[in-house]
């Protein structure tokens, strides 16, 4: 889709959330992950989108696919550049150049319950945006990586204590 293609569709979409705001809450589709082998998983959804994952060596993994937590921050990088993309496009602002880079810090003595003060998610986490524009200008362009950012849902799940609730089935 080209920039006009997707300012429609995102007119179009908030046109339709507007008018339908009982409709716009749902529930997410599943990703459901199984043990392939190992500390390897094999997650998949409901409409056949699958990817694995796998821990390193050093915790028993083999080390043949991204971990979990590379793929939150993969997750958290592509929906920040998508949503710097859509508001770009929105905008009428033509990027020449976006990469969206994260990473973050961790402490492996939460995962590993060896000190109970450690979290064993990530400590801290920084999102790192190279954004080249030849219309618009500089102010324009940080504006819209801070929408972007703003409304990234990843990013907002990261950033804001989501409540979990947790339902197990034995047998």
């Amino acid at each position: 889709m080209g920039r006009t293609d997707i300012a429609t569709a995102i007119a179009d979409a908030r046109t339709w959330v507007t008018t339908h705001r009982a409709e716009a809450r749902y529930r997410d589709s599943a990703a459901t992950a199984t043990v392939d082998d190992g500390l390897r998983m094999r997650v998949v959804s409901a409409d056949g989108a699958s990817i694995t994952t796998d821990m390193t060596a050093g915790v028993g993994g083999g080390g043949s696919a991204p971990s979990p937590g590379w793929l939150l921050r993969a997750a958290n990088a592509s929906c920040i550049a998508t949503l710097i993309a859509m508001r770009a496009a929105e905008l009428g602002t033509d990027l020449d150049g976006l990469e969206v880079t994260v990473d973050s810090e961790s402490d492996d003595a939460g995962l590993l319950d060896v000190d109970a003060s450690v979290p064993s998610g990530p400590l801290s986490m920084r999102v790192s945006v190279r954004v080249a524009a030849t219309s618009g200008p500089e102010d324009q362009l940080r504006e819209i990586v801070a929408w972007g950012v703003a409304h990234c849902p990843v990013c907002d799940a990261v950033k804001r204590a989501v409540p979990v609730e947790v339902v197990v089935a034995v047998g």
